[in-house]
Parts: structure tokens; C-alpha cells; sequence
């Protein structure tokens, strides 16, 4: 399964998401940001490619729903609802992360 994280910037948020689930079995991570600036910014490429979404703000996934017609299903696109308030590996935001995410990954018929 190839997931994907999305912030703005693509350098707090979803690159920690990145590197908190890079080594989980049976998936492939990446991330991006919306902000065209961003060091990996969103491209259809990325979004048509993955098989879950995990926006990190609600505007992040309407973006993704509106700009993007080749994506996952919209239960798919999952909105974490955390604020632009974390530096990149901040304790809080990884405990945040996992708590949000790791369920949907080991409960399958939640998806």
C-alpha cells in the first residue's frame, strides 16, 4: 500500500509523518506539500499513485478533491486535523501521528 502525507510546506508536518512510518512492513510513505515552493510539491503523479491520503488540514484535502481528479476515493482521504503548530520530529507531533494514523493502518476495515 503506497500512502501519502500532505502538508503545505512539506517541512514539518508530513516529512515527520515520512520518517515516522517509513519503516512500517507492508507500506510505502512519502510526502509532499501544496505550496508549489514546497521541496516535494503535490503532483498528480503523487496523488493518482497512492492508495490513502492523509491531509494534515482540511484545506489540504479539499485541494486534493478539487485539483485533483485521478486520486483515491474520497474515504480515502483522510483529514488528521493538526495545525501548523509543530517543528519537524516534535515529541507531540509524532505521539499525534501515530495515535491518528496507526489504527487506520492495522484495522483494514476501516479503511
Amino acid at each position: 500500500m503506497r500512502i501519502l502525507f500532505v502538508c503545505t510546506a512539506n517541512k514539518l508536518r508530513s516529512p515527520t509523518a515520512e520518517d515516522v512510518f517509513r519503516d512500517t512492513p507492508g507500506i510505502e510513505v512519502i510526502s509532499a506539500g501544496t505550496d508549489s515552493e514546497a521541496p516535494r510539491p503535490l503532483t498528480k503523479e503523487l496523488v493518482a499513485s497512492a492508495d490513502m491520503i492523509f491531509a494534515m488540514e482540511t484545506h489540504h484535502r479539499e485541494r486534493i478533491r478539487k485539483k485533483f481528479k485521478q486520486r483515491p476515493p474520497d474515504n480515502r482521504i483522510i483529514t488528521l486535523h493538526i495545525p501548523d503548530e509543530y517543528e519537524r520530529g516534535d515529541p507531540e507531533l509524532v505521539r499525534l501521528l501515530k495515535r491518528k494514523i496507526e489504527p487506520r493502518l492495522t484495522h483494514p476495515a476501516d479503511r
